[in-house]
């Protein structure tokens, strides 16, 4: 909990910065503050310092501690950033406001199941490994427009924008630049890319959104 809330400054300081050496407006990229394995008393500091967009890696965690907070800020905006299990999609759906990790017919049907279900429209991307890892969750490159136009002709779905995890070994450039042409493909706007290491890189490729957690609340 030492100086979230200075940490949490510099990044967006570092996002500004970044926005005004790629000629973009300011304000055009969303910071997430990527809270997942820390606690009520870590993520505080962040919401006192006007934070209000968060992202969590799973359904179960973040259930345990963001209903209560949002319920005392009713504002937030959580994202689930981590991989989804189809068992876990009504958790998902009644929980997080943007859901980045859709990635396969299974999850796409469950999602279609219980956003009808429960009547809630939360944001969703598509994610894609952009790396062809085949450790890594998301759908091949050369599958994801196809997959994309499956999501909304198919499962009815509304798909907000796409979401990469660049290998970690390799400059991230080349992977922002692909999924930014993807979405054109596809026809979406939004683009999650960008971590604590490269968030400022993403924001030259066009990232709407980065996901920096261990610079703004430190090691886990």
């Amino acid at each position: 909990m030492d100086d979230v809330e200075g940490r949490l400054n510099v990044a967006r300081e570092r996002i500004a910065a970044a926005e005004r050496e790629a000629g973009r407006p300011a304000g055009s990229v969303t910071l997430v503050a990527v809270s997942k394995t820390f606690d009520r008393e870590h993520i505080l500091p962040a919401i006192h310092a006007g934070q209000r967009v968060f992202g969590e890696n799973r359904v179960q965690e973040a259930a345990q501690k963001w209903p209560a907070l949002k319920a005392d800020h009713p504002d937030i905006e959580l994202h689930l950033i981590g991989p989804l299990q189809s068992n876990k999609a009504r958790e998902a759906v009644a929980l997080f406001d943007v859901i980045e990790t859709v990635d396969r017919d299974k999850i796409a049907a469950e999602l279609a199941k219980e956003i009808k279900r429960q009547g809630r429209q939360p944001h969703l991307y598509v994610q894609v490994n952009t790396g062809s890892e085949p450790q890594k969750a998301g759908i091949d490159p050369r599958e994801a427009v196809a997959f994309v136009t499956r999501c909304r002709t198919v499962h009815d779905l509304t798909i907000d924008g796409l979401m990469c995890i660049p290998p970690a070994d390799e400059n991230p450039g080349p992977h922002f630049a692909l999924l930014e042409k993807l979405a054109r493909e596809a026809g979406v706007e939004r683009l999650s890319m960008g971590m604590s290491g490269d968030y400022e890189v993403a924001v030259r490729f066009g990232a709407t959104s980065v996901r920096v957690g261990s610079a703004i609340f430190g090691s886990r």
